[in-house]
């Protein structure tokens, strides 16, 4: 029987040669190809880009093929290619959206399809809910065009793209380059042989600032990692940081839109951390203005700093298919996510990890702090904030059972505390009266049941994680 094909928090992933497949892939591109000439896009094109993981290019023309022959122009990277990357080729290509291979910072086995429209941005949940209802229907009739990659290029429908010198050129309007090539940092960058590999060291060579890179070739099976830049995947690189007495350690995920930070001593910083700090630096050193656009599993210090700077905050549902539409209606200054995906204004309304990692830079260099005494400044302003997460595996099947015991069991108080407000727009979160949160919810994507908390001690978060825990039963 033909396994179902759900889209999730950002797309569709799949256990390679099981159910990720080149046919599970060929019906997917049919439903956006039909997608697409449904809604009058098809003469816009489309952008298909990938990662560095197993067979990753062989997917991605295997969707060419298919979109191809559905008389729709594909612009095929002519490499493994990050995601902001692949979405800002897609606006200057003024395609209609783009597909790429990825699935992000999943294991070694998992890939995945992700979706993009014409602003860069992950297709929202009415498109890639479109996308997904064609899918029996398609998969029942085996109803799929393909025409070979090679008459594809011959016959024009298919096109090799480099989107890797717009992109550039574009990132140093952003940010000054040449101030941060002569800023004299020494960085160490985890590309955790993902598609960000050589990014960060080929845009700021040159000068005195010195990046050594590790993990920065392809290596399908990511060894002894997961291409996730959270603290517990960071080691190799906090350990380098700390013995070289480097400055900053940046790392990216497989497809290179999200970002972590290591600071001087080792120490990773939490993705809380690291978007209070984004925010800081463009309201503070930037000095601009415009509203923070939040999913619910990121800091209560964002509405903080909406308070002392004079901006509102916006919360959404966690996926970045919910915080880009919101970016793009009120102009947001920048939206953030709990994963480490910041996106901001002038840029993309998504995720990107390089740029992300060079305003880092840049606020490093301009307050002439380290990354630890950012935090104590971000903290001079809006109290100490900790973070804890825990990730637990469950069988598919039990998802109903999970959900069904949250809802009948919602505490009055957790940890002495009163609840005040319990939120359940995704998962389930607790607001306490001492301002400290609980969140828990399923993986939109993964079979992972998510147990978050922040609040004014590491200790105080610890314990919030164990009642979440005692909650479930787990």
């Amino acid at each position: 029987m033909q396994p179902a094909i759900k889209f999730g928090t950002d797309g569709w992933r799949g256990i390679i040669a099981d159910d990720f497949t080149f046919s599970n892939v060929r019906y997917c591109a049919q439903s956006v190809a039909d997608h697409l000439c449904d809604r009058g896009l098809a003469s816009q094109g489309l952008v298909i880009g990938y990662d560095t993981r197993f067979a990753s290019e062989d997917f991605a023309a295997v969707a060419a093929e298919v979109i191809a022959a559905n008389n729709i122009r594909v612009y095929l990277c002519t490499q493994a290619t990050p995601t902001p990357v692949v979405s800002y080729a897609t606006i200057n290509q003024k395609a209609a959206g783009a597909i790429i291979i990825t699935a992000s910072h999943n294991p070694a086995q998992w890939n995945g399809f992700k979706i993009k429209t014409a602003d860069g941005a992950s297709a929202p949940t009415d498109v890639e809910a479109d996308i997904e209802s064609r899918l029996p229907q398609i998969i029942t009739q085996d109803r799929v065009k393909v025409l070979s990659l090679r008459d594809g290029l011959d016959k024009g429908l298919i096109e090799y793209l480099n989107p890797v010198p717009v992109y550039d050129k574009h990132i140093a309007q952003l940010v000054d380059l040449g101030n941060l090539r002569r800023a004299g940092l020494n960085i160490v960058v985890d590309s955790m042989f993902g598609a960000g590999t050589g990014y960060f060291k080929k845009l700021l060579k040159g000068s005195r600032t010195e990046v050594t890179e590790i993990n920065g070739e392809r290596n399908p099976i990511f060894p002894g990692i997961q291409p996730e830049p959270i603290a517990r995947h960071l080691s190799k690189l906090a350990t380098l940081v700390g013995t070289s007495k480097s400055d900053v350690g940046l790392a990216t995920d497989g497809d290179a839109d999200r970002i972590g930070v290591v600071d001087e001593m080792g120490n990773p910083l939490t993705p809380l951390q690291i978007f209070a700090l984004l925010a800081l630096y463009l309201l503070e050193v930037r000095g601009e203005r415009g509203p923070i656009v939040k999913t619910l599993t990121t800091s209560s210090m964002l509405y903080k700093l909406g308070d002392i700077y004079n901006v509102p905050v916006y919360e959404t549902r966690v996926g970045f298919k919910y915080v880009a539409p919101k970016m793009i209606t009120d102009n947001a200054l920048i939206g953030g996510e709990e994963s480490s995906g910041f996106g901001f204004r002038g840029h993309l309304p998504e995720r990107d990890g390089i740029l992300a990692g060079l305003y880092f830079l840049d606020l490093m260099h301009k307050l002439k702090r380290t990354p630890s005494q950012l935090i104590d400044y971000l903290y001079s302003k809006v109290g100490p904030h900790h973070y804890q997460r825990v990730d637990l595996e469950f069988p598919p099947t039990d998802r109903e059972r999970i959900i069904g015991r949250l809802a009948n069991r919602t505490p009055s108080r957790i940890a002495d505390t009163e609840v005040l407000k319990i939120n359940t727009i995704d998962g389930f979160h607790f607001s306490l009266a001492d301002g400290s949160w609980l969140l828990i919810r399923l993986s939109g994507t993964e079979p992972i049941l998510r147990i978050y908390a922040e609040a004014s001690s590491l200790e105080r978060a610890k314990t919030l994680v164990a009642q979440g825990r005692d909650i479930l039963g787990v």
